[in-house]
């Protein structure tokens, strides 16, 4: 049985934690005014100083304190929030990162800059000997001198440690702002026979002496507070002076008395009487602990496993319709339906929402738009749509590149674009919606668009095209993916080497994925990924040209023709079919792959598409439709791009996987060099 590492958990627990803040702030980056928000980051922030602490992550939660400081006093409304202090958090937190993979490594000096300008954010010091504001008076009402002390009780809810929470914890935080006395109240507590030893019954009575301020004692219940009951009063005072609620904002303060002590007589009855809440509670608690955190490495090795089932699912299926014998026919179709389900479960545990992958450039736009001094606004569609966490890993270095293309050569400056008519801040959008077996990427700018005259004179001064060349739009777009292909007039911490691009469509290519680019000038461009939703297990259709067998994706698959040995002869010098008053032109396999064989008296013809382009093709015999486990080509293969990958049949022999959007593309320049030739 295998142990997780706590050091590997809590810096899983950062990470989320490291996404929550950054969506918080760049939220209230938005609308400072904001009180929730400001409220959410700096909850984010407090657990994560504490729980670095906790894990031994003591550089970690020194520095974390400083940026919880701050956040503290505008959460007071002693400072307001800007969008400097976000800033200088958002580059706070890039250090923060950096301190949970190396707690001991990082030279001093960054996080002393940082402090500066977090400092300068603020207006205020945020060194080691301010851990608390210097200004102690209540941020939800007029200013109150300091006391000599406090005497608080508070009770917890009875639920409170099967949720996680440590009473002795709390009271420890409290002896750690002074002299401080506790007494144990047991008031509330049942009879032993209705006592249930996971719930909490004690409450607590704490005088604290000294010079402390409210908001220390506020900070201690920071989590709980909600939930539980405290009365919190300065010594001497008569009546208490903060229950649990907080202020929405400064100009509004908000409180609510706390609610009565119940008389000690009935204990048991008041037990009785809350068990029914308790219970539900215990219900919620229940629901929220079904999720379970799984290693992506053991997902992998599951849908390893699966896609073995398949295969030998595959291979009993061939063995039982070659056999007369009733029972183990029956058996294959048992064997395949549960395959099938377990496949079918296995890749929606696969499945992500792509909204996962847009979050990460909201960040990346906002330190782009600082960067450049362009405004910006970036826009999310369909974050809802899933598609394999495998092809979202490998599609986020590519939508980078191209986020920062659209930022750099696409929108303009304010300025320009207030000239040209438009709005001061350009429009970038990142959307994502499914179709068939695919799940299409795009993003769009609204900025100046392609300049094809700039793109071909680069082409050609390059060398990537002959001078004069007859190019479709489509063509001219696609040469900005070249290796190498740059219009940028200057190497910039954004553009202008000219990798970017090209990393862009190797990497879609690597996924089986194609690239479709459209722009138009002054009102922008738009650039779509097609990717197939899984690289695992597919439904592919099971074809055999010669005496070899192939797998087309049944997705990319629109309709089957039959085609005579006449027809075929008849269209050998164009090589199209008229389909349904449109010309189709189709690509004959058997030659493509040099088979060496007659073609077979009843050729078909399987017409594929990838988006508005079609094209057909010509094989000997359709076999049927096949679960296609995807095996990946050997790496003395990749230069091979008609094949996208290979797979195991039933009977032990390979057949190879068609890359549908090659032979798309191949279709589609023969079909315009007939044009041009005609």
């Amino acid at each position: 049985m295998s142990t997780l590492d706590p050091i590997q958990v809590f810096r899983t627990e950062a990470a989320e934690l490291f996404e929550s803040i950054e969506a918080g702030l760049l939220d209230l980056n938005n609308d400072l005014s904001n009180q929730s928000l400001i409220d959410a980051v700096f909850r984010g922030l407090h657990t994560l100083k504490g729980s670095g602490a906790m894990f031994g992550f003591e550089a970690l939660a020194a520095f974390t304190h400083h940026c919880e400081t701050a956040f503290d006093l505008v959460r007071k409304g002693m400072v307001p929030a800007t969008a400097e202090l976000v800033g200088a958090v958002l580059d706070a937190q890039d250090h923060m990162k950096t301190l949970v993979e190396h707690p001991h490594g990082i030279a001093e000096d960054v996080g002393n800059q940082l402090l500066a300008k977090l400092q300068a954010a603020v207006g205020e010091s945020t060194g080691a000997d301010h851990a608390v504001p210097k200004t102690a008076a209540a941020p939800v009402a007029a200013p109150v001198a300091r006391s000599a002390g406090w005497t608080l009780k508070f009770r917890l809810p009875t639920i409170a440690m099967a949720n996680g929470t440590n009473p002795l914890g709390l009271l420890d935080e409290l002896r750690a702002l002074g002299d401080c006395t506790i007494a144990l109240d047991t008031s509330r507590l049942p009879e032993l026979a209705d006592l249930d030893p996971s719930e909490l019954h004690v409450g607590w009575s704490v005088t604290l002496k000294g010079d402390i301020p409210r908001s220390a004692i506020e900070d201690v219940f920071i989590f709980v507070i909600d939930d539980m009951e405290l009365d919190l009063a300065e010594i001497g005072a008569q009546e208490p002076v903060l229950e649990k609620v907080e202020a929405k904002s400064p100009a509004e303060p908000v409180a609510i008395a706390a609610p009565p002590a119940s008389p000690p007589a009935e204990p048991a009855r008041e037990a009785k009487a809350a068990a029914p809440a308790a219970a539900n509670d215990s219900k919620q608690n229940s629901k929220a602990a079904e999720n379970v955190r799984v290693p992506a490495e053991r997902l992998d090795e599951l849908m390893d496993r699966v896609g073995e089932l398949v295969i030998a699912q595959s291979r009993l299926s061939q063995l039982a319709n070659g056999s007369a014998d009733i029972m183990l026919r029956s058996v294959s179709e048992d064997v395949e339906r549960l395959s099938g389900e377990l496949r079918d479960t296995m890749m929606v545990l696969r499945m992500v929402p792509v909204g996962s992958l847009f979050a990460r450039f909201r960040r990346l736009v906002h330190d782009l738009s600082r960067e450049t001094g362009k405004e910006i606004e970036l826009i999310t569609e369909g974050e809802t749509t899933e598609v394999d966490k495998t092809v979202v890993e490998r599609l986020a270095d590519p939508l980078v590149h191209l986020v920062r293309n659209s930022i750099d050569h696409g929108i303009e400056m304010p300025a320009d674009r207030l000239a040209s008519g438009k709005g001061p801040a350009g429009k970038l959008i990142l959307s994502a919606h499914q179709t068939g077996g695919e799940v299409i990427i795009t993003i769009k700018d609204d900025g100046r668009g392609i300049n094809r005259e700039r793109v071909r004179a680069k082409a050609e001064s390059s060398g990537i095209i002959q001078p004069g060349a007859t190019l479709t739009d489509q063509d001219l777009l696609q040469l900005i993916f070249q290796p190498g292909f740059s219009t940028a007039a200057a190497v910039t911490n954004l553009s202008g080497r000219g990798v970017g691009m090209d990393v862009v469509k190797k990497t879609v290519e690597a996924l089986r994925g194609a690239i479709d680019i459209t722009s138009r000038p002054g009102e922008g461009s738009e650039v779509s990924l097609r990717i197939p939703l899984t690289l695992a297990i597919i439904e592919g259709l099971l074809v055999r040209v010669g005496k070899g067998s192939y797998v087309i994706p049944l997705s990319a698959v629109e309709e089957c023709l039959e085609i005579s040995i006449e027809e075929d002869l008849r269209s050998r010098g164009r090589s199209f079919i008229s389909l349904r008053d449109s010309l189709v032109p189709f690509l004959r396999l058997r030659e493509l792959f040099r088979t060496g064989t007659q073609p077979d008296q009843h050729q078909k013809v399987v017409v594929i598409s990838t988006g508005t382009e079609r094209v057909g093709l010509v094989v000997d015999q359709i076999i049927g439709d096949h679960q296609t486990v995807i095996k990946s080509m050997s790496k003395l293969h990749h230069d091979v791009v008609t094949f996208s990958g290979a797979t195991i049949l039933g009977d032990g022999s390979v057949a190879l996987i068609l890359d549908v959007a090659h032979l798309v593309a191949v279709g589609q320049q023969q079909e315009a060099q007939l044009r041009a030739a005609g």
